[in-house]
């Protein structure tokens, strides 16, 4: 973690009143949910949007978030658009030697360059997105891997395209009508900017905490409050910055999520991407290189609704060769190049 990103994660700890702590008990609401989901079409909406929405005051909305927070069960992170810049990255599938996943996992974790690691299948596998620009493709992905024993097995997929992912992909959060949340979606237009050495520094920062306020985030990186809120506004514009959740997801009470590893004919691949794209339990969704051409991240309440998300929706997408799952049974890090430093301990 950068100097500038410390300085916006001791930023955090102040203005929360709270150190991010380890997971714990915490019990949920309707209202906790309903902001999680007003969060999910706009991680940085006011407090006083999401209470406008509600029917609820700000302090009640600002409160709840932050108990959220401050129980490690959620964060809201600023991201940057990856196929704005040429390239979604890669998936790496490790088998390990068994017992040795954890500690492959928290060694990825420590790594910039990493998000999305999680524990797959009793512990015996490891998933890791590895994050590059199309410039830094040529590298060898293997060189980058720590170098041990008790990784017995490496696959590699080049993500190609990615038919659901991010915020538009949770729906499996939605609580609220649509048309009640639709004044917070922001608009994206077509359009492509440069990435000067403040976006660099936004982009570090806002991994760290996507919701910190434009002073904090000025004093913070050393520019004024105006030039980082115009180009923050300037970023989101055209889609080069978007706004994701990191969540505890058995706390919001989805304990049954997996990887699919889905084969389609090269004929039907768009349309089985375009179908999965709609499922409200699909989080994630690309067209890989690789053993598999399909990968599905699916997240559900428990083991009988993913059975039916397997046989009465998989089941139905045209061409489907073959499909492998794999168990998500921790995950060590998420979206964020930042993982929250208590996790990192």
């Amino acid at each position: 973690m950068t100097d500038a990103a410390n300085r916006v994660w001791q930023t955090c700890r102040i203005s929360t009143s709270a150190t991010v702590l380890l997971v714990e008990n915490i019990t949920l609401d309707e209202i906790d949910r309903q902001i999680v989901h007003c969060l999910a079409v706009d991680g940085r909406a006011s407090f006083s949007q999401i209470a406008e929405i509600l029917g609820v005051s700000d302090q009640t909305v600002a409160r709840r978030y932050r108990r959220l927070r401050s129980a490690g069960v959620l964060r809201v992170v600023g991201l940057k658009a990856r196929h704005k810049v040429g390239s979604l990255g890669w998936f790496l599938r490790m088998r390990c030697v068994p017992g040795s996943g954890p500690a492959i996992a928290a060694a990825l974790a420590r790594r910039p360059d990493t998000a999305w690691i999680q524990l797959l299948s009793g512990d015996t596998e490891v998933l890791c997105a590895i994050r590059g620009d199309a410039r830094e493709e040529h590298e060898s992905l293997l060189a980058r891997l720590p170098r041990s024993s008790r990784i017995v097995a490496v696959t590699a997929y080049s993500l190609l395209h990615m038919f659901a992912g991010g915020t538009a992909a949770l729906g499996f959060l939605s609580v609220l009508p649509e048309e009640r949340v639709e004044p917070l979606r922001h608009p994206v237009r077509e359009g492509h900017v440069e990435l000067g050495e403040l976006d660099l520094a936004l982009f570090e920062a806002l991994g760290v905490d996507g919701r910190v306020g434009n002073a904090d985030l000025a004093a913070a990186l050393g520019w004024s409050e105006s030039t980082v809120r115009r180009r923050m506004d300037q970023l989101r514009d055209v889609g080069m910055l978007y706004f994701d959740l990191e969540m505890d997801m058995p706390t919001f009470g989805f304990r049954a999520s997996a990887w699919l590893w889905m084969s389609v004919p090269p004929s039907n691949l768009a349309e089985a991407g375009g179908a999965l794209a709609k499922f409200p339990e699909v989080a994630y969704a690309a067209a890989t290189t690789g053993p598999a051409n399909l990968a599905v991240c699916a997240v559900c309440r428990d083991e009988t609704e993913f059975y039916e998300f397997m046989t009465a929706k998989v089941g139905t997408l045209p061409g489907v060769e073959r499909v492998e799952t794999a168990p998500i049974i921790r995950t060590i890090k998420q979206a964020s190049p930042n993982a929250f430093p208590a996790a990192q301990a």
